[in-house]
């Protein structure tokens, strides 16, 4: 089986596990998940074996994994979710998970996870499901619902995340204040909590650092800069806003501090190639 549309990707075949890996691997986020037998595959120069009732989860352009051989009875089922949609996800998931990034981290250092019976069971269901869905006829329903199981399944692993991760880890001190993980720590956490603030120099200015060094931090420890964070963000947060056709879009763009309706129409198709009303329309599609 190999079915992908423009928001899922789901294979349980050794030729799809090829070709997600040759042509999706550094424009997706994979999860495999290991139903019998075993793959054995290089990580950070070692090998990684991925047994029964094991899920591998990996991070485009962060979790890089090399050769790989698998056992006579290896069978599995693997979900890609394309950046586009992953990274819309966890912009989403900012209002509801102030800790995404570090377990974001963890996972590009610890991608391989010994599913209980619980989640495993989960797991087996969910894809079975998204299967379902993807193998179906694209309309616009099958779209919002394929949107929210791949929000469902992220959400699910960061719930996961929350019981096998060290609280340390998940943690950044204040005796660090200096280093380049809190203050990345720090933007984003600001970040969330002024998705309406569109200028690095007003960040850089409450963390106490100059505008170009919170830049290179964030392209640093992101390959994103600071502006396009704030862009990305700004961009979620009119989405999440324009699904609420009773509000007028020139009062969006009052919550969302722009000097005009006309400004707030602008920012928008650059950053969308649409117009507020037809972004509004393509989020109801």
């Amino acid at each position: 089986m190999i079915l992908h549309n423009e928001y899922l990707y789901v294979t349980d075949e050794i030729d799809g596990f090829r070709l997600c890996r040759a042509t999706l691997s550094e424009t997706s986020t994979t999860m495999l998940l290991c139903k019998k037998g075993y793959i054995d595959v290089f990580f950070r120069d070692e090998m990684l074996r991925v047994g029964k009732d094991d899920l591998l989860i990996r991070i485009p352009r962060a979790t890089e994994l090399g050769p790989f051989e698998i056992s006579d009875d290896f069978e599995f089922i693997e979900l890609a979710i394309p950046n586009k949609i992953f990274e819309e996800l966890m912009y989403e998931l900012m209002r509801v998970e102030p800790l995404w990034w570090q377990k974001q981290e963890y996972l590009k250092a610890n991608p391989l996870f010994h599913l209980s019976d619980y989640s495993k069971e989960f797991c087996e269901l969910f894809f079975k499901l998204l299967t379902l869905q993807v193998a179906a006829p694209l309309n616009d329903y099958r779209r919002q619902i394929l949107k929210l199981m791949a929000r469902s399944a992220t959400l699910e692993i960061l719930n996961y995340l929350d019981k096998v991760i060290p609280t340390e880890n998940l943690e950044v001190s204040r005796l660090a204040s200096n280093s380049g993980d809190y203050t990345f720590h720090a933007f984003t956490k600001l970040l969330r909590e002024n998705p309406h603030r569109r200028e690095v120099q007003w960040f850089a200015a409450q963390i106490g650092i100059t505008p170009k060094y919170l830049s290179e931090i964030c392209k640093e420890r992101s390959g994103k800069s600071a502006s396009e964070w704030i862009a990305d963000v700004t961009i979620a947060e009119l989405k999440h806003l324009l699904r609420d056709t009773t509000i007028p879009i020139h009062k969006i763009a009052e919550q969302m501090e722009f000097p005009n309706a006309s400004f707030f129409c602008q920012y928008t198709k650059k950053h969308t190639g649409l117009t507020p009303n037809k972004l509004r329309k393509e989020r109801k599609s």
